[in-house]
């Protein structure tokens, strides 16, 4: 048996790129829609100034590992950690420092659904919102289809401006930081929503025929992006995790309500994967809805940990030595 080891944020960036990890997330479904993964339904706790605690998980069953992944978000940042464990025995495989883990499996989930999704010519890209996970949003998309233009808005100025220079030095992709929404999804074939929103902003009527939407941003009930009524429009809707949009998606609560016809019309990601067939021709408008999962966190952290135990990195964690407790003073 291997000995359980600590991964650290520089291995991680070091053992795998963005585009590798678009990869594994492709494995980590394939698993799911073969029925040998499934997920731990996401739960979170709030305090203060709207601070969150967040817990997800899975089982790979097929792979023979499980975990967890677990951070506090909150105004002064966040350091999550993702716990892998031996399926067979419960012995702790790997604990990952998942900062950058993270990034890559919100931007890599955004690549794969605009992949499957997004028409095969697409070219030009609005990123809305200037945050910290839009340059990885932009990068995962640019992984995926060779983007021309990069248009960028943020309420913000100066965020706006400084993620289209990052796009521009970092991806060499041509950026625009428009002043206006409008401006930023005037000729965009692929929109990615990133932002805390809490109403949404992104109307039923403005987006022409032909473009996909990646809405990442709002993962809990006091967030919205769009306007509902824009999935009466979506030929395609898909999520990472279908349960959790039900459990914390307001968008999809407010336009599906108790209807379970409308909530069959929204298809896990997984299963596209496994299908491969494509955009359909004539669509409208596709979207995917992104909410955080744990597959996707298991399918980077599986992935990093064979790739750490190949190339020998990784501290050895301590062996544990189990003491009964103490019961009296």
């Amino acid at each position: 048996m291997s000995e359980a080891i600590w991964i650290s944020e520089a291995e991680v960036v070091s053992l795998m790129a963005l585009p590798e990890a678009i990869d594994a997330l492709r494995e980590g479904l394939r698993e799911e829609a073969a029925g040998r993964a499934s997920n731990m339904v996401k739960t979170h706790a709030t305090w203060a100034t709207g601070s969150t605690l967040h817990a997800i998980g899975a089982v790979f069953e097929g792979w023979g590992v499980v975990g967890t992944k677990t951070w506090a978000h909150t105004a002064g940042g966040a350091m999550p950690l993702l716990i892998l464990i031996d399926a067979e025995n419960g012995a702790v495989l790997a604990i990952i420092e998942a900062f950058a883990l993270g990034q890559m499996r919100t931007g890599g989930i955004s690549g794969l659904g605009a992949d499957v999704m997004a028409r095969a010519d697409a070219r030009r890209m609005a990123m809305i919102g200037a945050g910290k996970q839009s340059i990885t949003q932009v990068a995962a998309v640019a992984a995926v289809r060779q983007l021309e233009r990069v248009t960028v808005w943020s309420p913000t100025a100066a965020n706006r401006e400084g993620l289209a220079e990052r796009v521009e030095q970092n991806l060499g992709i041509e950026a625009i930081a428009t002043p206006s929404l409008e401006e930023a999804l005037d000729g965009a074939d692929i929109v990615t929503l990133a932002t805390r929103a809490r109403a949404p902003f992104l109307g039923a009527d403005v987006l022409p025929r032909g473009v996909h939407i990646n809405a990442v941003g709002a993962i809990t009930p006091e967030r919205a992006e769009f306007d509902p009524a824009l999935l009466e429009r979506a030929t395609v809707t898909a999520a990472d995790s279908v349960p959790q949009v039900r459990k914390l998606s307001r968008e999809f609560m407010e336009a599906f309500g108790d209807d379970e016809g409308k909530w069959g019309q929204l298809l896990p990601l997984s299963t596209l994967v496994a299908e491969g067939a494509g955009r359909p021709a004539g669509a409208d408008l596709t979207l995917f809805k992104a909410m955080g999962m744990g597959i996707s966190d298991l399918s980077l952290g599986i992935a990093l940990l064979n790739r750490a135990r190949q190339s020998g990195v990784g501290r050895p964690l301590p062996t544990v030595t189990r003491q009964a407790p103490r019961l009296t003073l």
